[in-house]
């Protein structure tokens, strides 16, 4: 990285750490780690501290608050960079573009949770999204375009322009009885340890868990929980960030193995256990969905897709070691069958893609203003299937360009960050990263540094990235 560059960075850094001081000096009360919130990602479960009070909302009104109707949010923006100078940060998504700061989330919410306890009662939520992390939010058939009649995934359609646009990750109704209930609608994943929401994660960037895994979901999920300890979860969805969008078996761009069982339905089954031990300093969570998914051939969807079975298998568990110390580790398993075939082989069951991570994560609570965290983590693409970079540019209407093999081989990544709170309502996140590649063979493309051949691109000319980023976050 350059001098000047580095100068950048680091005045950067000191301009944000004398801004804050200014809001308020005043820390009465932090969030924790994520650790302790998960699965929920209710306004509830952010303010849940060890302190006393949360956040300063600003959107509170007295007449929806008497009726536990709550509005809240929060701004993220940020700043991330890698040592080879490309204009994308490799496989490390969300905070994609490397030297652009970036307004992630400008994130409001609409909320009702729902309180069994006495009996019936009736809840809900609604999610709007802006900034550069909406095109990694979106679903088929609702802020994103359909697969048929274009033929690529993930083609965001509420977009004002490469880097920003809207989405709407959550809107869903639930339905609660005693220790049983119902959500139906538009929803996050509960698969895995982090989440879209910033201020449910430690860390400004993400896991290759998290990044290569489903974002959202459509469909019913209940809940009941036996005992205190205890939550079992299961329902139907329409799949993978799938609001709606069909197998097209008809069409320029039908599957092309139309044989296959179910091959035009998208149902998933999503569901898991959450196990809490009795003092509340251990839980474990183990969640899966297993359905139908579509699969482009060799990376470009002109040349055809076929349907098979994915299934995906996460597991958490949680160690609250001590007052101040918490490990996380996450595993997942999973695999898609009809994939990695080539044109000549349709029909055929030629190839099942397969991946699987193990995650560790330590936090340590130096103070109630300032927290430490360190992720470790192997994740292995074992046929080159989901891992691909840039994703950004890859799924941008009338964009075509080199389409590459995947990322067969191992990725590892190192982090540490640090989460410093000036008050309840701000965090900063600075962090340091190391990612590097171990490929299949010697001509599997390489996933960082300058991008190789004409057009967008996936392959890069590295096998290792340094990179360093930092964000903001204020809720209101």
């Amino acid at each position: 990285m350059t001098t000047w560059k580095v100068r950048k960075l680091a005045a950067l850094f000191l301009v944000l750490f004398m801004m804050t001081g200014l809001f308020s000096p005043a820390v009465e009360a932090q969030p924790p780690p994520q650790s302790d919130i998960q699965p929920e990602d209710t306004r509830e479960a952010w303010e849940r501290t060890d302190y006393g009070s949360g956040p300063d909302r600003r959107l509170d009104l007295p007449n929806l608050t008497e009726k536990d109707i709550y509005l809240y949010g929060w701004i993220e923006y940020g700043i991330g960079a890698n040592n080879w100078g490309t204009p994308f940060n490799g496989p490390v998504t969300l905070g994609d573009r490397s030297w652009q700061g970036q307004l992630n989330q400008l994130y409001f919410v609409g909320e009702r949770e729902t309180d069994g306890s006495l009996g019936w009662d009736l809840g809900g939520r609604v999610d709007i999204l802006f900034g550069t992390d909406f095109f990694y939010t979106t679903a088929l058939g609702l802020d994103a375009y359909p697969l048929q009649p274009l033929g690529i995934e993930n083609i965001a359609s509420w977009g004002i322009s490469k880097d920003y646009g809207f989405a709407l990750p959550q809107f869903y109704a639930d339905i609660a009885y005693h220790d049983i209930s119902l959500r139906f609608g538009h929803f996050y994943s509960i698969l895995g340890f982090e989440e879209v929401p910033a201020i449910g994660n430690f860390f400004y960037s993400h896991s290759f868990s998290m990044q290569f895994s489903p974002f959202t979901f459509t469909g019913f999920l209940g809940s009941w929980q036996p005992n205190e300890q205890t939550t079992i979860f299961g329902g139907i969805t329409t799949g993978w960030n799938n609001f709606f969008d069909g197998q097209p078996t008809t069409g320029a761009f039908r599957i092309l193995n139309p044989d296959y069982p179910g091959a035009s339905d998208t149902s998933s089954f999503l569901g898991g256990i959450n196990i809490e031990s009795s003092d509340k300093t251990q839980t474990l969570s183990i969640m899966t969905t297993s359905g139908n998914e579509i699969s482009t051939i060799n990376r470009n969807p002109a040349n055809g897709s076929l349907v098979g079975n994915r299934t995906l298998v996460s597991t958490v568990y949680t160690n609250r070691l001590t007052d101040r110390l918490i490990y996380v580790f996450q595993n997942d398993n999973a695999w898609q069958f009809h994939a990695n075939v080539s044109p000549g082989n349709v029909g055929q069951q030629t190839g099942t893609a397969q991946w699987y991570s193990f995650a560790n994560y330590l936090f340590w609570e130096f103070s109630p203003q300032w927290q430490g965290g360190v992720r470790l983590e192997y994740f292995r693409d074992n046929n080159g299937y989901i891992i691909s970079a840039p994703l950004r540019n890859e799924s941008q209407l009338n964009n075509p360009g080199y389409w590459a093999d995947g990322f067969a081989g191992t990725f590892w990544e190192l982090t540490f960050g640090l989460n410093w709170y000036p008050n309840n309502n701000w965090v900063i996140r600075p962090e340091i990263r190391y990612d590097w590649f171990s490929p299949n063979a010697s001509t599997t493309p390489r996933p960082y540094g300058k991008p190789l051949g004409q057009g967008i691109g996936t392959g890069g000319n590295q096998l290792a990235q340094f990179y360093a980023g930092i964000d903001v976050i204020w809720q209101f």
